[in-house]
């Protein structure tokens, strides 16, 4: 019993980041129709400036909302330089684009900073552990589960009260419609590379809290992973990205504690063959877009 409420725990916690950062892309996709694979990247940003305050001899603390920042401007000049250009374009022209930035920033940071992976300064509280009745618990991953609730309830907040989140929402329900209603493109769009960002970063300050570690490529499974968590959960739908991230950290931690030793080598193969199991019962995710429902050819 003890081993299950311990593997629940690491599975919230990794099911926290998958949640963020599928977020992160579903809140682009549903306004933009487009999937941005450089959004791995924004996670890799987020964790160099946390390697280099740490450098700097910046406390983890303040590092953290530069780390933020640092990623929520990133993907607001991803978004200005990369893709408004191209804006009317066609989605596979766009989808290239997504992944020529992401390949262009993983050059730059394995010939501007090191090919090799680099150690991130981390307090000492967060590599601790606390023994909760009968099983331990380390306080990173209590941090990762705590950040992403925050996290979640906030954005649920600014979704539904806030002007820009409402005016977010109008136009992935109708794009075209909201601009008739006087809702401009570019705001919105800024807006919603903006809360991308700070999803990422968010994120990248979870992952890197448990590994203490930054490289060029840190980026690029969890977005992989998230970019599945998104599809399981109903690609587009906010809500049910945030389920699918849960529902694949619960797969893959699950699988990762009680497979068989000798069938852990296909642990990753098994849990995909669930998630598309998920997929036949439920074609368009488990919670889909109202305005992304399948068609039968």
């Amino acid at each position: 019993m003890d081993l299950i409420l311990q593997q629940t725990v690491n599975a919230f916690a990794l099911g926290g980041v998958y949640a963020l950062l599928a977020l992160g892309l579903a809140v682009v996709f549903s306004i933009m129709g487009m999937i941005n694979f450089a959004h791995g990247e924004l996670m890799t940003i987020a964790g160099y400036v946390l390697m280099y305050c740490g450098l700097a001899g910046i406390p983890f603390i303040l590092g953290v909302p530069l780390a933020v920042a640092a990623s929520m401007l990133a993907a607001m000049a991803m978004e200005r330089i990369a893709f408004r250009p191209l804006r009317n374009a066609s989605g596979a022209t766009m989808l290239v684009t997504s992944f020529a930035v992401a390949m262009i920033l993983q050059v730059l940071f394995q010939n501007l900073i090191s090919a090799r992976s680099q150690a991130v300064a981390i307090p000492e509280l967060l590599g601790r552990s606390v023994a909760i009745g009968g099983f331990v618990i380390g306080v990173s991953k209590l941090f990762a589960i705590g950040a992403t609730l925050v996290m979640l309830v906030a954005l649920e907040t600014f979704m539904s009260r806030q002007k820009h989140g409402i005016a977010m929402r109008a136009a992935a329900e109708d794009f075209a419609i909201a601009r008739l209603m006087g809702i401009r493109a570019n705001t919105v769009i800024s807006a919603a590379f903006a809360l991308s960002g700070l999803l990422a970063g968010v994120a990248a300050v979870l992952w890197v809290s448990q590994r203490a570690s930054v490289d060029p490529l840190m980026g690029f499974t969890p977005v992989l992973k998230a970019f599945i968590a998104a599809i399981l959960g109903g690609l587009g739908s906010l809500r049910g990205a945030v389920v699918g991230g849960f529902v694949l950290g619960f797969i893959e931690v699950f699988l990762a504690a009680f497979l068989p030793v000798e069938w852990q080598e296909f642990r990753e193969p098994i849990g995909l063959s669930l998630v598309v199991l998920i997929l036949v019962l439920r074609p368009n995710g488990m919670i889909p877009a109202p305005t992304l429902q399948a068609q039968k050819v």
